[in-house]
């Protein structure tokens, strides 16, 4: 997917969704003869799963984040972080500055990619830790049973409240709605504005002089309608009747425990690893985006986030390593569409388009030369004009483009040596270079 990424236009994705490897030390496989029969991966990462140009890339564009990668304890913990944090330099520069990103993870590297995500998309755009209960019961001896999952919710917008608002809990139902009449059940709430901001207005209601939340006129509008609710004892004060038929719900707090895990009957389960549940992105969806919007999710699997923004009227993309998920995702959609259904499947590496039209890159070596005060990028030596090569600091073989950004000054013995591979492949080079002349 980071090549994928690398050819999205910057500023093009209303809500990103993802659930990626969690680095379980564990391998993922669909049951033989189930729907997603084939779908496999291994969740176990060494420094031979990453590419070395990614570190190199991060320690010159991030250092913040560079940091926070030295800081891991054990080559499989910093071997996944690489892994996540090239492509989540990504997600920040494709998603609008009004989208929101929602990162799904476990307990195992939690931690570490809060701080992760703080550098990359700021602390100021942090907005909740969810937990989603996923397991009823999970026995384990040596310590307490891990339950949950963990969903980071970065944005700047508020959530659609309106549009994800769950029923009240029956406990909280039994012990404020009370009353009845021939209105229904109805809680008695507070018509005084003692602590409310602004004050209130002063008027006698019932031998009360306030402060009072309404002018008298609505107050008087709201006793004539039957809303208020007097007191029985004297001295008591009047209070406003609110029904239970005309509360639309309560907006989920950030612990979610009623959207149950996949299970063996579920109708909806395709026995694809680490499938989550339909209702989960269709909350996640409704509350960060809107009808016409797009969603991105870069491991998407069997496709419950598109079919969710599918179905939701939202825009969508998806991107998979397996055959077998990119199978799941037209079988479901077309399910879903049905005759007259949409659907692109691409297999190669988009095109920037919003970068303009790039002059040749090799225009920009005079610039090049002046940046890097005529010294060769890889060793160091300084050298005339002409004896340099403008490379590419990400091949365009992987998604590199021609902006001067991907761009340096590479003496030719260097240039020559790199090819279309990372900075680190010839930093390297020059480092078995210098052992031999000392030998």
């Amino acid at each position: 997917n980071l090549l994928i990424m690398r050819g999205m236009n910057s500023n093009s994705v209303d809500l990103i969704y993802l659930d990626p490897p969690f680095n379980s030390n564990r391998n993922y496989a669909a049951p033989i003869g189930s729907e997603a029969a084939d779908a496999e991966f291994k969740d176990t990462w060494s420094l031979s799963d990453i590419d070395n140009e990614w570190i190199n890339l991060i320690e010159q564009k991030h250092l913040k984040l560079h940091h926070i990668l030295l800081a891991t304890m054990t080559n499989s913990d910093k071997s996944y972080l690489v892994y996540m944090a090239i492509r989540l330099l990504e997600m920040e520069r494709i998603l609008k500055s009004t989208g929101s990103i929602y990162l799904h993870c476990d307990p195992t590297m939690s931690h570490h990619l809060k701080l992760m995500m703080d550098a990359i998309f700021g602390k100021k755009k942090y907005l909740a830790e969810i937990t989603w209960k996923r397991n009823s019961s999970h026995n384990d001896s040596r310590t307490f049973g891990n339950i949950k999952d963990t969903i980071f919710f970065y944005g700047t917008k508020k959530i659609n409240v309106n549009d994800i608002r769950v029923p009240l809990n029956p406990d909280y139902v039994k012990k404020f709605y009370k009353y009845k009449d021939e209105k229904g059940v109805y809680r008695a709430g507070d018509l005084t504005a003692k602590g409310l901001s602004g004050g209130g207005y002063y008027y006698d209601f019932h031998s009360h002089q306030g402060p009072w939340r309404f002018p008298e006129d609505r107050m008087l509008e709201l006793e004539n309608n039957g809303l208020i609710q007097l007191p029985k004892k004297v001295g008591g004060v009047p209070r406003i009747k609110r029904y239970l038929h005309e509360n639309k719900g309560q907006v989920p707090s950030n612990l979610w425990t009623d959207i149950p895990p996949l299970q063996g009957v579920s109708d909806e389960k395709l026995n694809y690893p680490t499938q989550k549940p339909y209702a989960l992105l269709e909350r996640i969806i409704k509350a960060s985006s809107n009808e016409g919007d797009t969603v991105f999710d870069p491991f998407c699997g069997c496709a419950t986030t598109l079919a969710a923004a599918d179905a939701l009227q939202r825009q969508w993309i998806g991107i998979d390593i397996s055959p077998v998920a990119i199978r799941l995702v037209k079988k479901r959609i077309k399910k879903q569409q049905g005759l007259f259904h949409k659907i692109i499947v691409r297999d190669d590496i988009p095109q920037l388009t919003d970068v303009g039209r790039l002059p040749p890159y090799k225009s920009h070596k005079n610039r090049l030369y002046g940046d890097q005060e005529g010294k060769c990028n890889g060793c160091g030596d300084w050298h005339k004009i002409g004896m340099f090569d403008v490379d590419h600091i990400i091949a365009r073989s992987k998604g590199g483009t021609d902006h001067i950004d991907n761009l340096q000054l590479l003496c030719r013995d260097c240039n020559s040596r790199k090819g279309d591979r990372g900075m680190e492949y010839l930093i390297q080079q020059l480092k078995l270079d210098e052992k031999e002349l000392r030998l």
